[in-house]
């Protein structure tokens, strides 16, 4: 929690305000006491969203839905005006952590744990349903967990069943690897009960092994599992498996209900009133966070409220003691000075700061040595940057190790070496990703933040691994500024996919969210290259016929992406070409010729030279190594700046790993390259700033900027 600011109201509609709880770009919620001394979370809205009747129409809808419910898992409305000009609720304050914020930072629930929680959300269920309504978005962060057993919250999307909706049309409504596939699919039938069946068995499966059963990543990807893939669920307890599967029927009269569910799940053994349900540490931290807030002060006077009504439109006769803490990461911009980095990442001494020691694991001698010069280059920067302020509480270090990028055994090696050094508290790499599973398992038992600079795969989008995450976006998000640029500057009503199959993973992600969400809502045509096969000018007759206005090489090869270029000029095409950033090689350059110019490419990382907040750096970089950075070097300098922000915002808890790992998911920290936030479900990287386009000019990849940005195909 954090205090007030000046600009906030020291009351609303009669409750004191505290403190902050958490603010967004929708608003703020405040922790307040009520007149009759009752702590709440006070949701406001700002005003320019609630000038929207639409959005009106939605927060009046939540409080309504919310005041009907009384059950003992569900957290009402207590007072509320949706029609003041900065629409508020108020709930009863939960001081526990919300589930999805208990898994990250602690690890999947036990069993028995999970059992508990199973039978209560769905008891809140029938409770809804038995009001006619519907909730629509149950899912990890919507669940608050107290002593006595779980709290649902957050009915702002929920609706009557049958009633019509206020969304727009065809609009998917949830949230993605928690929605079930009928309310998935836009189009579908109306959302009803099961619905919310298939959505609790989802976030049972993150509780108990610690990711949702369909994975992470990019929305579209997640979408497309949930409709037709069969869930993941290895490593869920054969107690629980059962009742899993039967919730995440894909057909939703196969479904329990939720009276049924919880019969299976309340057996002899949890039937009575169940103590000591949540394992350590959980209770002594619901403990501490009760007793901060009991014992907050009243604050300072702040802004000076206009006249409110002291009891809002709704109210209650009485506050359920018992709303919700939302997690804000502080933001903690670093700017550049202009000198060279000294001591190869050594702090300066004499100081009488504390040292604390970063680590890098990449490829410094194998193939891969030129994005790990690239990192350690940008992280000794950002580490000397560091150093250079005065207002620093602690120094950084950086230990550097080479893991060959070739042989997994080594770099399991040296990642469990760098992890047994008791000096370090983060690790940014590997550099390449086939040896990812085994350093993030080492680290994982080591407590140890593993931060992804540049590599993206599969496993990056998901939370088996409780300290690791990406600050490079996920593999999907490379369909994205196609999408945008097929759709919004040169629309494509035909687009053609080449898949080259021996791609592997890339090529058929990138085809599938393409073939989902057709660009300018057309069609995709398919035209699949076999693995050793070369028949690209038989694909581009294929794509011709089709009639197909733009299209999209699905690959990885920079020479095979060159043998397409040169089959859609020797045929004539002058539509849009795309590919993706492994591509984006030289040797496309030089293998093309001619065929290569205004060619597009989808990216992960930036181009320094391009941004005007990295002019800096990029003169340090010239400084100090006498060329400016390479690519991936900005992305590892932003990965330094993040760790110095959470580590900052660590005041009272120890700058330790522990520590770290907790709260590095929870912090925002505005990059050079882009913001870096993380949702903290998933660990994946939040926001569109992430994906890139270049084109290829004059022989020379151009960087045309973050994709929402390019409106012009000039």
């Amino acid at each position: 929690m954090r205090p007030l600011i000046p600009a906030d109201p020291a009351a609303i509609g009669g409750h004191r305000l505290l403190g902050r709880l958490g603010s967004g770009g929708m608003g703020t919620v405040y922790l307040g006491r009520s007149p009759a001394g009752t702590l709440v979370a006070v949701k406001v809205i700002r005003a320019d969203h609630a000038a929207d009747p639409a959005f009106r129409a939605r927060f009046r809808r939540e409080a309504e839905a919310a005041e009907r419910l009384s059950g003992r898992w569900v957290v009402p409305v207590v007072a509320a005006d949706p029609e003041a000009r900065e629409p508020w609720l108020a709930t009863p304050f939960i001081p526990g952590p919300s589930l999805s914020e208990a898994v990250e930072g602690y690890g999947p629930l036990p069993a028995r744990t999970v059992r508990v929680l199973g039978a209560r959300l769905a008891e809140a269920l029938a409770q809804v349903h038995a009001t006619g309504l519907v909730h629509r978005d149950v899912k990890p962060g919507n669940i608050l967990l107290a002593p006595d057993g779980p709290r649902l919250i957050d009915f702002g999307i929920a609706r009557a069943a049958g009633a019509t909706t206020l969304t727009a049309v065809d609009a998917v409504v949830g949230t993605p690897g928690y929605l079930p596939p009928e309310q998935a699919r836009a189009g579908g039938p109306p959302p009803g009960p099961a619905g919310d069946v298939f959505s609790l068995g989802c976030v049972l499966a993150y509780a108990a092994i610690g990711r949702g059963p369909f994975g992470g990543g990019h929305a579209a990807g997640v979408v497309f599992r949930t409709v037709h893939d069969e869930p993941e669920l290895d490593g869920l307890a054969p107690e629980l498996l059962e009742v899993v599967t039967a919730c995440l029927a894909k057909d939703p009269d196969a479904r329990p209900t939720p009276e049924r569910l919880r019969a299976l799940l309340c057996d002899e053994p949890y039937a009575a009133e169940v103590r000591d349900w949540l394992p350590p540490p959980l209770p002594r931290l619901i403990a501490e966070r009760s007793t901060r807030a009991l014992e907050l002060p009243a604050p300072e006077p702040t802004r000076i409220d206009a006249p409110a009504q002291a009891a809002g439109r709704f109210s209650r006769r009485r506050l359920l003691a018992a709303g919700g803490a939302l997690a804000v990461g502080g933001g903690l911009t670093i700017a550049w000075f202009n000198r060279p980095p000294s001591g190869g990442g050594t702090p300066p001494p004499g100081d009488g700061l504390p040292t604390l020691t970063l680590a890098l694991q990449a490829d410094l001698t194998g193939p891969g040595k030129a994005t790990g010069q690239a990192h350690e280059r940008g992280m000794r920067l950002a580490v000397a940057r560091h150093n250079a302020r005065t207002d620093s509480p602690f120094r950084l270090a950086l230990r550097v190790a080479d893991d060959g990028g070739t042989d997994p055994a080594r770099a399991t090696r040296t990642a469990k070496e760098l992890a047994a050094d008791p000096s370090v508290v983060a690790l940014t790499g590997p550099t390449w990703d086939a040896a990812l599973p085994e350093v993030a398992a080492a680290c994982l038992t080591a407590d140890l933040t593993l931060l992804l600079a540049s590599v993206s795969g599969p496993n990056t989008a998901q939370t088996q691994w409780r300290t690791l995450g990406a600050t490079c976006p996920a593999g999907d998000r490379l369909a994205l500024p196609p999408l945008h640029y097929l759709s919004r500057v040169q629309p494509s009503h035909r687009t053609a996919v080449v898949e080259d199959t021996e791609a592997g993973e890339p090529a058929w992600q990138l085809t599938r969210v393409i073939q989902q969400t057709p660009p300018a809502q057309g069609t995709v045509s398919i035209h699949r290259i076999p693995a050793g096969g070369s028949d690209f000018a038989g694909a581009v007759r294929a794509l011709i016929e089709a009639r197909a206005e733009a299209v999209v090489f699905a690959g990885t090869s920079p020479e095979r992406a060159a043998r397409l270029a040169r089959a859609l000029t020797e045929a004539g095409f002058q539509g849009p070409r795309m590919t993706i950033q492994h591509a984006m090689e030289p040797a496309f350059l030089s293998a093309a010729g001619a065929a290569a110019e205004g060619w597009l490419f989808s990216t992960v990382f930036t181009d320094p030279l391009a941004l005007p907040a990295a002019s800096e750096f990029v003169a340090a970089h010239r400084a100090a190594y006498g060329e400016p950075p390479a690519r991936w070097a900005t992305e590892a300098y932003d990965t330094v700046g993040l760790l110095a922000t959470a580590l900052t915002g660590l005041d009272g808890e120890g700058r330790g790993r522990s520590g770290l790992s907790r709260r590095i998911f929870r912090t925002t920290h505005q990059g050079l390259a882009k913001p870096l936030a993380f949702d903290t479900s998933t660990h994946v990287l939040t926001g569109e700033r992430g994906a890139y386009l270049y084109r290829v000019a004059s022989g020379a990849f151009r960087f045309l900027g973050p994709y929402p940005d390019v409106l012009s195909a000039t």
